[in-house]
C-alpha cells in the first residue's frame, strides 16, 4: 500500500472508531505488523508493546462492564464472561466489523499468505489499536469505544458459561473416567503465526481433535469438539 493509501485507510478507519486521533504515529504504529518492520526494528516499530498495553485496557474496561451489567453474578460466573468477551476470536471478530485488516501494515511475505485475514493477527491489531486510543485520548475514551463495540456481545451471549476443557473434565470425571489427556499432534506454521493440532483422549471414548493459533485454543476446540460428538454442545453454543 502506497504512503497516501495508508493515509486514507487511517482515515476511514479513525470515523469508523469515532475517535479522531491527536497522535496519527499511535494509530500508524498499533497497524504495524513485525513483518513489515524488518528494516527499522526496534521494540516500537510494530504493535508489539501496544498490543501488551491494550490487553490490560480491554480487559479492565471489559470488568467494569460485567460489574454493573450482572449485579448477581458471583465471581466465577463473572469471569467466564470476560475470558468469553477478551479471548483471541472475539477481538478477532470486532477487528473485521471494524475492518482492521484494510488499514494493516504487513511485510511481503505475510501479505502473500493472507495475514489481513488470520484471526491471530487481527486480534493483536484489534488490542494495540485499543491501546492507541487510550494513550491518545485516555481511559474515557478507550471505555467508550469497547462499550460500543463489545456492549452488544456482552448482552447476546447465550453461549456454556463454563470453558469447553471444565466442561469435558467434568463430564469425564462424572463417569468414573480420569481426566481427559491432551497430546499436541501438531505444530506447523512461521513462529509470529504457528498453528497447533491437539487430541484428547477419554478412556473409552473415541478421541476428538482441534487446532488454534496456540496449545490453549487448540485443547478447547478439541474439548468442544468432544462435547459436541456426546451431544453436550450444539453448533450454536460451541464457543
Amino acid at each position: 500500500m502506497t504512503s497516501d493509501g495508508q493515509k486514507k485507510a487511517e482515515a476511514r478507519l479513525q470515523t469508523r472508531l469515532g475517535h479522531t486521533f491527536d497522535d496519527r504515529e499511535l494509530l500508524s504504529r498499533a497497524l504495524t505488523h513485525g513483518s513489515a518492520t524488518a528494516r527499522s526494528g526496534g521494540p516500537d516499530a510494530s504493535y508489539q508493546r501496544l498490543e501488551f498495553l491494550g490487553d490490560r485496557v480491554l480487559g479492565l474496561a471489559i470488568a467494569t462492564m460485567l460489574h454493573k451489567a450482572f449485579p448477581k453474578a458471583d465471581e466465577g460466573e463473572l469471569a467466564r464472561r470476560l475470558n468469553q468477551l477478551v479471548r483471541r476470536e472475539t477481538c478477532a471478530e470486532v477487528a473485521r466489523d471494524l475492518e482492521l485488516g484494510d488499514a494493516v501494515l504487513l511485510g511481503d511475505s505475510e501479505a502473500q499468505t493472507g495475514g489481513k485475514r488470520k484471526t491471530a493477527i487481527l486480534a493483536d491489531v484489534c488490542e494495540a489499536v485499543i491501546a492507541a486510543v487510550y494513550l491518545d485520548g485516555g481511559l474515557e475514551a478507550a471505555q467508550n469505544l469497547i462499550e460500543r463495540l463489545w456492549g452488544p456481545r456482552m448482552t447476546s451471549y447465550s453461549g456454556p458459561l463454563r470453558d469447553p476443557k471444565t466442561m469435558l473434565q467434568e463430564w469425564a470425571q462424572g463417569r468414573g473416567k480420569p481426566a481427559p489427556r491432551y497430546t499436541m499432534t501438531e505444530r506447523s506454521g512461521p513462529d509470529h503465526a504457528p498453528s497447533f493440532t491437539v487430541r484428547v483422549d477419554i478412556e473409552g471414548y473415541e478421541p476428538a481433535q482441534g487446532a488454534g493459533g496456540s496449545k490453549r485454543i487448540a485443547e478447547q476446540r478439541a474439548a468442544e469438539a468432544a462435547l459436541l460428538r456426546e451431544g453436550l454442545l450444539t453448533e450454536k453454543d460451541d464457543t
